[in-house]
């Protein structure tokens, strides 16, 4: 598949998507959000893909949304404001189904490898990311208050679950830059060395596609999307059916025999 303003790789498992426009420090276009979608629907629907990796090319990761041109005139409507089929099947409620938040549907762990600055959309998106590991010494803003904007895409609702109220507020309403060792205090990244980040970040994920059940990651990734949107009473009962659903599965024999033999599993996700 030939992309643009991404670029898409599947090795070992691990579908890795790379922001691409390093010339203009990865800014988020409309090209670029429509290409991100089609890669994640791509690494959802393959079989051979158990975790994905979002990243930037050069040294910044995405340094918010291309504001070429928009100065001076009204912005255009976003390709996909409103609620719309997103990649990784029917989603559960129509809160998985928004410009972004279609990438909590996806049954496969989503990594966010910050491998350098960050702001505005582009730390939106890995907010909707399961982890976000962060280069050290790179810089972090939500700098909408200071660009005239408000806490875009979901980022007022994410923000204050992510790293609670307070670190929310700070970051939202100062639009200051931070230091990932000071996001990581938050408790928003995990900072990893400069040298080799990539391949450290390409490690953690391989060890979650070599270890983990496909089945059981879609559907603790399913739970975790749905959480905050349950009641307790509504997260223990969806974890008492989808524990039972594991009987008789391939994945859960091959669990309890890989465990008593001492070896690695070979999960097959059914």
């Amino acid at each position: 598949m030939a992309f643009a303003e991404i670029a898409y790789d599947v090795t070992d498992a691990i579908a890795t998507i790379t922001l691409n426009r390093p010339q203009k420090r990865n800014a988020w276009s409309p090209e670029t959000e429509a290409e991100v979608r089609e890669a994640l629907g791509l690494a959802a629907d393959d079989a051979s893909v158990r975790v994905i990796i979002l990243t930037g090319a050069g040294g910044t990761f995405c340094v918010g949304a291309d504001v070429t041109g928009i100065a001076g005139r009204k912005p255009d409507r976003p390709r996909f404001a409103g609620v719309t089929p997103p990649p990784g099947g029917p989603p559960p409620a129509e809160d998985l189904s928004r410009r972004y938040s279609y990438i909590l549907n996806i049954g496969k762990p989503v990594i966010a490898a910050i491998n350098g600055a960050v702001a505005g959309v582009g730390l939106a998106v890995t907010l909707y990311c399961d982890l976000r590991f962060m280069v050290a010494g790179a810089r972090l803003a939500c700098a909408f208050p200071r660009r005239g904007l408000i806490a875009e895409h979901g980022s007022a609702w994410l923000l204050p679950r992510l790293i609670g109220p307070m670190n929310a507020a700070d970051l939202l309403l100062s639009g200051r830059t931070v230091t990932a060792e000071e996001a990581a205090s938050m408790g928003l990244v995990r900072v990893l060395p400069s040298e080799g980040f990539l391949p450290a970040v390409r490690a953690y994920a391989a060890e979650i596609a070599e270890n983990c059940s496909p089945r059981s990651l879609r559907i603790i990734r399913r739970q975790l999307a749905l959480a905050p949107l349950q009641t307790l009473s509504e997260a223990i009962e969806m974890a008492e059916q989808e524990q039972a659903a594991t009987i008789g599965t391939e994945d859960r024999r091959e669990g309890a025999t890989a465990f008593l033999e001492k070896r690695r599993p070979n999960f097959t996700g059914r």
